[in-house]
Parts: C-alpha cells; sequence; structure tokens
C-alpha cells in the first residue's frame, strides 16, 4: 500500500512539472494583444506565471491572465495545482495613484475545492471610475490543505483603451498619444504642453514632478465614451492623481486644442506640486493657474469680466473658493475672474510670493491662513485689493454676488475651460 501510494506521488509529480513546463511554453508564445476597432471584445492580458518546486503537496499557478473590457470591467482569472487540495484563494489589488494611504482591496472569489482549481473575479471597473491607462497592482494568494501557500509576484496592469489605434509622441516628462490626425498635428499638442510647463515654471516656479500622459481623443463623443458618466459638455478632464489627462480634440479644431491641453495640465502640475491629504486648493487659485497657462484671457471671456466690472456685478472671492456655477454665462465669469485674481497676485506681489502660496498650500493650510501667511490678507482683504485694482469699490457686507454652492461645476472639466 505505501509503494502504491509513493508511486502515485511520484506520477503525479511528475504530471505537475509537464503540465507547468507546457503551460509556461505556451505563455512564452503569447503576442501582445493586437489594437482593436471600437467597440472590441474583451482584450486578454497573460501575466508572469509564479513558479514552485514540483513536490506533491506545492502549489503551481498554471494561468494568471487579465481581460480587459474598457471601461467597464476588468477580469482577474487564475488556474493552479496542488498535490492537495486548494482550501483558499485570495486576490489583492491596488490602484497606483498619487494618495495620502494605499488601500489594497481583498476579493475571495468563489471556487470548488480540488487538486487543480480555475476561479475568475470580474471588477466593475465603473463604480472606480479609472481613468484611461490607469495601473493597477495585484497578486494572488493561494493556500493548500498541506498549509502550504503561495504568494505570486505583484504584477501591474494598465487599464488601456484598446479600441484605437495609438500613437505616441514624448517631450521631456510629457507622454502625448493620439489616434486621428496627422504627426504635425500631434507635434503642435505636444509643444503646447511642453510650452505650458515651461510658462508656469518660469512664471510660477510650478514644475512638473512626474511622467505625465495625455490622451487626445478624436473629439468629444470619443471622449465622454470612454468616461463614467460624464457630463454632455465634458471637453477635457484632468485626472490628478493618476497624471493623466484626456481630451477631445479634433484634428481642425487645433487653435481650441493648444489652449485646453495647457489648462489640464497646468491643473496636473499644480496639483501634484499641493497634494496635501488635509485640504484642497480653492478652486479659484486652481482654475486661475489654468487660465493663466492657456495665455491671455479669451475675448468672450474678457468681455464677460469687463460687463462684470463695468456693472459691479462680481462674484466675491470666498464664494469662488469651493466651486463655479452650474449655469454657462455665469461660469464664464467666474472663470475669468480666476484668471484677473491671479494674474493680480502674479503682477503685484510676484513670482516668488505665488510660489509660497503654493508650497503652504501643500502643508494643508486654509486659504484665509495660507493668504495672511504670504500677502498679509485673507480671503476677504484679496477681494478688496483686487476690486480696487479693477477701479471699483470694496463689496458691501451682506451684498456679495455668490456662486451657486448647490451646483458647482467641476473643475477643469467644461468644453470652453
Amino acid at each position: 500500500m505505501y509503494c502504491k501510494r509513493k508511486t502515485e506521488i511520484r506520477i503525479l509529480s511528475i504530471l505537475m512539472v509537464l503540465l507547468v513546463t507546457l503551460s509556461a511554453g505556451c505563455q512564452s508564445e503569447v503576442l501582445s494583444p493586437p489594437i482593436a476597432e471600437p467597440n472590441p471584445s474583451p482584450v486578454s492580458t497573460p501575466s508572469p506565471v509564479a513558479s514552485a518546486e514540483a513536490t506533491p503537496d506545492s502549489i503551481v499557478v498554471l494561468s494568471d491572465f487579465i481581460e480587459t473590457d474598457f471601461p467597464r470591467s476588468l477580469s482577474f482569472n487564475l488556474a493552479v495545482m496542488s498535490g492537495t487540495d486548494i482550501t483558499s484563494i485570495e486576490l489583492r489589488y491596488k490602484i497606483v495613484k498619487m494618495t495620502s494611504a494605499t488601500i489594497t482591496t481583498t476579493i475571495k472569489p468563489e471556487f470548488t475545492s480540488g487538486h487543480q482549481v480555475q476561479t475568475s473575479w470580474i471588477w466593475d471597473t465603473r463604480k472606480a471610475s479609472l481613468p484611461p491607462a490607469a495601473e493597477i497592482e495585484y497578486r494572488w494568494i493561494i493556500r493548500n490543505q498541506a498549509g502550504d501557500h503561495l504568494r505570486t509576484v505583484p504584477t501591474t496592469i494598465r487599464f488601456d483603451d484598446s479600441r484605437y489605434q495609438w500613437q505616441e509622441a514624448t517631450s521631456d516628462k510629457i507622454h502625448l498619444f493620439w489616434y486621428e490626425g496627422g504627426q504635425r498635428f500631434a507635434q503642435e499638442l505636444l509643444d503646447a504642453a511642453q510650452a505650458a510647463s515651461e510658462k508656469l515654471k518660469r512664471d510660477i516656479g510650478a514644475t512638473l514632478e512626474h511622467h505625465t500622459r495625455i490622451y487626445i481623443y478624436a473629439n468629444s463623443e470619443d471622449l465622454q465614451r470612454a468616461l463614467v458618466f460624464p457630463q454632455e459638455w465634458t471637453g477635457g478632464v484632468a485626472f490628478g492623481g493618476y497624471g493623466i489627462i484626456a481630451i477631445g480634440i479634433a484634428p481642425n479644431s487645433l487653435n481650441w486644442g493648444k489652449r485646453i491641453i495647457a489648462h489640464e495640465l497646468a491643473h496636473l502640475v499644480i496639483h501634484q506640486m499641493t497634494f496635501n491629504p488635509y485640504a484642497d486648493l480653492p478652486t479659484w487659485l486652481d482654475e486661475g493657474m489654468a487660465m493663466y497657462a492657456e495665455g491671455d484671457l479669451r475675448e468672450e471671456l474678457a468681455s464677460m469680466l469687463r460687463e462684470g466690472i463695468a456693472q459691479d456685478d462680481l462674484f466675491s472671492v470666498r464664494s469662488l473658493g469651493s466651486g463655479f456655477p452650474a449655469k454657462t454665462s455665469e461660469a464664464g465669469l467666474a472663470y475669468a475672474e480666476s484668471y484677473s485674481l491671479v494674474r493680480f497676485l502674479l503682477d503685484n506681489y510676484g513670482r516668488e510670493k505665488m510660489l509660497g502660496l503654493l508650497n503652504i498650500f501643500k502643508q494643508g493650510s486654509s486659504p484665509d491662513d495660507a493668504l495672511t501667511e504670504i500677502y498679509g490678507f485673507d480671503t476677504e482683504g484679496l477681494d478688496d485689493a483686487w476690486r480696487e485694482s479693477l477701479g471699483i469699490e470694496p463689496h458691501v457686507s451682506g451684498r456679495l454676488k455668490s456662486a451657486d454652492p448647490d451646483n458647482p461645476v467641476s473643475v477643469g472639466s467644461r468644453s470652453f475651460a
């Protein structure tokens, strides 16, 4: 009986070695998934197969791959073998992004215990609102009846939008991807992004700290299909924590595209410089910096600002600290005012003060405390000084024009921004 059991164990060991060898051989021949046309079938991405010594009670990964259905889901798939029954399988993953606390999620997919097991788990990525090319790191933890356990090597995958045949152009830390329009179209957009980065560094001292990926969709419709529950006017989005920008720019809208790419890049630069777990920048400063990166204020917005000054009908600075109005005409005035406020601070107090203000915000300071420490006045003081520079009287208490706090505009998302 002992000899028979020993023979069975040896046979099982040999079979395991053969299966692992065949599996590794198949993996080595897997090519990178082809770029698909719009609305493709899920894309399968193989992962490195973890190895283990082929003893009767060892655990061996036979296959480990991801199926991507952008932007809807990621499917994690695993097949393992062991000399004794597999009793536990865990999937652990985390999203790779700037964060004050890394969160690892543990999933226990369903499976039937046995010597050879297959399991899978589908992640509904719409709930996470992942941007194109977001990175996810994951690993499997498997245990068997004998008490052995195997932790696979952490693997990082990219949630790519494989519906389009992307091309890439690179300059310093900026990587631009596009699929419609020629090389000149892409190069002009890349040059605009680089110029905006240099302007922010020269005039403010704000520098791009991490590599940035910019995805240029051929139009706003393509962009919106890549996002989860977008607004109908969404034309560009900066995902600050991911270092990713997604914009819809048609090849015949190059001039508009250059401005919006500078705008969204500025959001990314400022986010990287001021990231902290305690507080966000006031909206007027975040949007004002982005408008400043575009260049001179666009005429339609400048006209709104002139009319607001002439009629003494401007939003208070404090009301622009936590969101913009939803109505397009009022939002346009809010953007114009934000640009004017940033120009006021730069023109009257200089680059070093502005850089100091951003550094104070990085420490999690409140707007009033940050302004007081750097400039000697709080938000109301800034409001008064700015209005005086425009030739109008300070606001009378109780008669402040306020943005609607119940319907704020998403920062950096409007197509005209």
